[in-house]
């Protein structure tokens, strides 16, 4: 039973968009998402072998219910910002500019402190580097100093054996990587990520947002429903590491709606784009580099982001999933759990409070989600899940 309780309409928002009638069972899960699933205002797209075959969107931008969610909304998406962001190193491996293989210290000279000299790439790309969260205390304001905020992980120590486990890097993933790329191109991977592919495809994607563009965006609004007994307890039982990675610094709905938060560049989290763009990125991986009809990676390299490096009990996310998962360089491997899909080596990455974006290459399908009311689950959101659900349904 769904932890959601509607308390909006009885009866759906207008839908707007399109719909391929094969599809009939995506548009019935988005339907239902509001009338039973407690969604204000979201889009969905999927794209089939290159073809977009859902386009929708509905309910409402604000709180207040005074703004209609648009077919250009745009809304902050959390951590499905980070499939962007892999995607800036694995564009610069496919030019032989990176070596997944390679120390980071060898681009990252400080990295190298504290025991970190024989971290890899490759052991950022999977949340294997050991430096899931600051040990000491890190405050938003300082979090937007992105000097400031890469000098303190290269210093701090691991708190594990890099590369023997995967530790969800929570908010550190996005500097991590990105200062990698800064080193590697002398762009961060915002500029970077527009310069290369959002803006010569025109994808309505950026890492922050735009102040001129602050009119098209969604207001994020947290969940009515209280957590459930089973949620509650698994935020009990959150360790140091796992404290340390989501909570320092902390954010929710009201810090990603301020201006600070859309002016600051936080690759792992503060990505504002449309359901459409998440899709258009997320189809990258799902054809073998390909998506809108254009080349962006070599097939090999789209290819390398579902390398699972290993199984295991995630150390900051594992009491929420209850068994083990993998990592890929980049992105979540489907797994047992079915998050993306029943193909266990489909990929993807949720976003804190439930979007999605998705990458399926045996099918050919990747799916964007997006939305504003914020769930508490700590993955695989009732909404999206449904969502998916719907998708594979009818392939």
């Amino acid at each position: 039973m769904s932890q959601f309780q509607p308390v909006g309409p009885v009866e759906p928002p207008q839908i707007g968009g399109r719909c391929d009638r094969r599809f009939a069972s995506v548009r019935a899960a988005f339907e239902e998402n509001f009338l039973k699933r407690d969604e204000l205002g979201a889009a969905v797209t999927v794209r089939v072998d290159g073809e977009v075959v859902v386009d929708l969107w509905g309910g409402w931008a604000d709180a207040g219910m005074n703004r209609p969610w648009e077919r250009d909304t745009l809304v902050n998406v959390w951590s499905t910002t980070k499939g962007p962001t892999a995607l800036c190193a694995h564009l610069l491996a496919d030019r032989g500019e990176l070596d997944l293989d390679a120390p980071v210290a060898s681009y990252w000279p400080e990295f190298a402190a504290a025991g970190k000299e024989g971290v890899l790439v490759r052991h950022l790309l999977s949340h294997r580097a050991g430096v899931a969260g600051l040990r000491m205390p890190h405050s938003l304001a300082e979090l937007y100093d992105w000097e400031l905020t890469c000098e303190r992980l290269a210093a701090t120590e691991p708190w594990w054996e890099p590369g023997t486990r995967s530790g969800y890097h929570a908010i550190t993933y996005g500097f991590l990587v990105g200062e990698v790329v800064r080193r590697v191109s002398g762009l961060r991977p915002a500029e970077f990520l527009r310069r290369e592919v959002t803006g010569p495809l025109g994808i309505d994607f950026t890492i922050g947002l735009p102040e001129k563009e602050a009119g098209r965006a969604a207001e994020l609004v947290h969940t009515t429903a209280p957590p459930t007994s089973e949620q509650a307890a698994i935020y009990a039982q959150l360790e140091p590491v796992a404290l340390a990675s989501l909570l320092n610094p902390g954010a929710g709905a009201r810090e990603a709606n301020s201006a600070a938060w859309r002016a600051a560049e936080v690759p792992a989290a503060n990505g504002h784009g449309t359901a459409r763009a998440v899709a258009e990125l997320y189809e990258v991986f799902a054809r073998q580099g390909v998506t809108g009809g254009t080349r962006v990676l070599s097939a090999e390299s789209a290819e390398r982001v579902r390398e699972g490096q290993g199984a295991c009990r995630d150390l900051v996310l594992g009491a929420g999933f209850g068994h083990e998962t993998e990592i890929g360089l980049g992105l979540w491997l489907s797994g047992e759990n079915r998050s993306y899909g029943p193909n266990p080596r489909a990929v993807g990455h949720d976003g804190f409070g439930g979007s999605c974006g998705l990458a399926d290459p045996e099918a050919g399908v990747s799916v964007g989600y997006v939305m504003n009311r914020m769930g508490s689950n700590i993955a695989d959101d009732p909404r999206k899940m449904a969502l998916v659900e719907g998708v594979y349904a009818s392939l």
